[in-house]
Order: structure tokens, then sequence, then C-alpha cells
């Protein structure tokens, strides 16, 4: 998938006196169709990551106190990654994120979802993260590409989903 044809650009944003990182993107779509898009394990396994990423969801219980589980294989690596939901409303998701390989660094994430109108939606996405030197790593990690790729790929699974 080309990112440069996707028509709303990424922004990714490190809080110079926080260790938070800040994603805002703008969607073709409802609120209800991107919390489903971030909800429904078969739809999130088609859009998260980046382009050529196998996602298999291993544990998934998308609701306030659940939890869930992923690994992506890319290029022969797989990566693992998991958290729990703390809360998930209509919309707002409010949970932790943490990498396999870094299990240390857990991410405290929370997203929503701002209804502009006209079937357009603003997703936000703040990550607070324990340290600067973790929330470095992780904007270090080829993280922009991932989002970048995975949201393009949204696009087009809400513009199916219609």
């Amino acid at each position: 998938m080309n990112r440069a044809h996707s028509r709303y650009q990424v922004m990714i944003e490190a809080d110079p006196e926080l260790p938070i990182i800040r994603i805002t993107r703008d969607f073709d779509a409802t609120p209800a169709q991107l919390m489903r898009a971030h909800t429904d394990p078969t739809l999130f396994a088609r859009w998260v990551g980046p382009d050529g990423t196998d996602l298999r969801i291993l544990d998934w219980d998308a609701t306030t106190g659940g939890r869930w589980r992923y690994v992506g294989s890319l290029g022969g690596e797989e990566f693992g990654f998991h958290g729990c939901f703390h809360e998930v409303s209509e919309t707002r998701i409010v949970q932790t994120f943490t990498w396999d390989a870094q299990p240390e660094d857990v991410a405290l994430e929370t997203l929503w979802f701002e209804d502009l109108g006209d079937g357009r939606t603003r997703l936000h996405v703040q990550s607070l993260v324990d340290s600067f030197e973790a929330r470095d790593q992780w904007l270090a990690s080829g993280m922009e590409e991932g989002v970048e790729d995975g949201y393009a790929k949204l696009d087009t699974l809400v513009a199916e989903q219609g």
C-alpha cells in the first residue's frame, strides 16, 4: 500500500514535558466504524501493522476488564504484543500495551474518536510510557511506518464496510 496516496496524514508527536506519544489521524468513517475496527478481532487483524504483516489474534476480549494478545509475522520474524482493556465505551478505549520483547515497558494508551460530522472522524491516540528513554525507543523502532501503513489499510477497510 502506498502511503503517499492517503488522503490524510498521520501526526505523531512526542510531548516535550512528559513521556507521551500522541498520534492524530482523520478518517472518512464514523466513530462507530472506527470503534468496530478497533474492537472486532477479525477486522483488527486486517489493518494493524506494516504492509505484509500477518497478524494472528491469540486472545481477545474487547470489553472493560478484558484482555488481548496478538502476534505479527513479517519477513520471517514474529513480534508479540499483549495488554488489558481498562475501558471500552462507545467513543473511547483505554488499554495497556506491551511489546513482548520489552516486557518492562508497559504503555497506558487512550484512544478516542472525535466526530467531525459528514461521516468523518478524528482518531486521537495517547501513549504514556515509563520514561523518556522508552518513549524515544518506541519512536525509533519503526513505529511510524507501521502506524502509517496500518491506517492506510484501515481507510480501505472502512470504505469496504460502507
